[in-house]
């Protein structure tokens, strides 16, 4: 038996199969599509954390030498001990006179 193949052969497959063929290929597009969302997310995701990582060591190592200033606080704060340290000081040389 010789089969000739043309561009005048036919092929006939059931309906039913080839439209749960169709569905399959659509399933499998749609799963391929979803996958290269999720994956393409996680990506960005992951690089947006590497810089607050990034940010966050560099604000650890620079916050303990006051490269990167002070809070309001603390500088109200050593604004009020300097004042003390100045009175301190000021009767420190007063008690000094009167003795």
């Amino acid at each position: 038996m010789a089969t000739k193949v043309s561009e005048n052969s036919e092929i006939t497959i059931p309906l039913r199969n080839l439209i749960a063929l169709l569905v399959f290929v659509t399933v499998v597009g749609a799963g391929y599509f979803e996958l290269v969302s999720r994956i393409s997310f996680l990506e960005h995701n992951h690089g947006l954390l590497d810089i607050h990582v990034q940010q966050n060591n560099e604000f650890r190592v620079k916050w303990p030498r006051g490269e990167l200033g002070a809070l309001p606080d603390d500088a109200e704060q050593n604004m009020r001990l300097q004042y003390l340290e100045k009175e301190v000081n000021e009767i420190i040389e007063d008690m000094k006179e009167n003795d």
